[in-house]
């Protein structure tokens, strides 16, 4: 029995959390692998119907047919991030189902008016801080503008944009509901123990989920250790929303405007991968150490100095919302009677 305590918890009846974000992952990359497989096999029977006689005359250049499809054309290039979000969302069902034992909702998506309005809010927040470190590395004269609507090789811009639209509204839920929705709040039931409590075991979770998120990025072209950091003050400014709402509409709408209009209409690079499609081209300059250089604003002071901003504007917006601020200590307690949850949880705040 006691070496069933290290897997099992008796007393909620399911795994642990560390063994629950194991098999969460293990489930997530079996499902990217399935689907990513029934995609490369249509990708191969439409090449072969729509190009049959080079397949006839070679056969070996079905792969790079394939390929060049596949990171080309407009439906080849979204294929990637909408398979990441499919899975994303599937595996959160399915481990809300058998891990977690909780409704799909509690994960942050108690969807109401409320939602909607903390999700344009944070689509207007990223869009309004990259504005203003655009603003601030114009006016210093590190940035210059060298064209607008702007596609590489050629390729007709507003085409060119719907890939980079698609890519950061499916990264922008699929990173909140693997680092917020899922691992903070399994990782803060996971410390909520007797001698740490509710509200320090949100905050360990809080700071363990953002550090994976920014060492997530650490295979990203231009990463250094400065980016790293940043990168997991970002992860801390993107849960924010998620710590004092309960829900994901702050964080999933900051996500989606930040990475867009960092990268496609003011054209810096996001975290190190340059932009493609942009609204404004741009050469940057400046000191590295203020403007993240090669990696982007997120490595740099002034993205730090956005970050502040935008936390003092999140923490205004549910104080204006919510009628106070406070840490939601429920998400590091787990509810067994799930059938009773009801649709917008009374916050909890300690």
């Amino acid at each position: 029995m006691a070496f069933l305590n290290i897997f099992w918890n008796f007393e909620d009846q399911r795994l642990r959390a560390f063994w629950r974000i194991i098999s969460h992952l293990v489930m997530l990359l079996i499902l990217v692998i399935t689907f990513g497989a029934v995609i490369g096999i249509a990708a191969v029977v439409m090449v072969m119907a729509t190009q049959p006689e080079v397949i006839a005359s070679d056969p070996t250049m079905i792969g790079e047919l394939v390929n060049t499809w596949l990171q080309s054309s407009v439906v080849g290039r979204i294929m990637d991030p909408l398979v990441q979000l499919v899975s994303q969302l599937a595996v959160l069902f399915i481990a809300g189902l058998i891990l977690d034992r909780r409704r799909f909702s509690s994960y942050g998506f108690h969807f109401n008016l409320q939602w909607l309005l903390d999700w344009l809010f944070g689509l207007a927040l990223g869009a309004v801080l990259m504005g203003f470190i655009f603003a601030v590395e114009l006016a210093a004269g590190w940035v210059t503008i060298t064209g607008t609507l702007d596609a590489a090789g050629g390729e007709n811009f507003w085409i060119a944009i719907i890939f980079p639209l698609v890519l950061f509204f499916c990264v922008g839920i699929s990173e909140e509901v693997l680092s917020r929705a899922y691992q903070l709040r399994n990782m803060a039931e996971g410390f909520n123990l007797k001698f740490i409590g509710p509200r320090w075991a949100l905050l360990i979770g809080y700071f363990l989920s953002s550090s994976v998120f920014g060492f997530l990025h650490l295979g990203n072209p231009n990463t250094t250790a400065i980016s790293t950091i940043n990168l997991i003050v970002a992860g801390l400014f993107l849960g924010l929303g998620f710590v004092l709402t309960g829900e994901l509409g702050i964080p999933i709408g900051l996500h989606m405007s930040w990475n867009f209009f960092q990268g496609n209409v003011f054209g810096f690079p996001v975290s190190g991968t340059q932009a493609g499609a942009t609204f404004i081209a741009i050469q940057q300059g400046g000191p590295e150490l203020v403007t993240g250089g090669a990696f982007g604003p997120e490595a740099g002071l002034i993205g730090l100095a956005a970050i502040a901003l935008g936390s003092l504007l999140i923490i205004l917006w549910v104080r204006l919302t919510r009628g106070k601020v406070g840490l939601r200590t429920d998400l590091a307690e787990y509810k067994k009677a799930v059938k009773n949850e009801t649709q917008t949880p009374a916050a909890s705040v300690a």
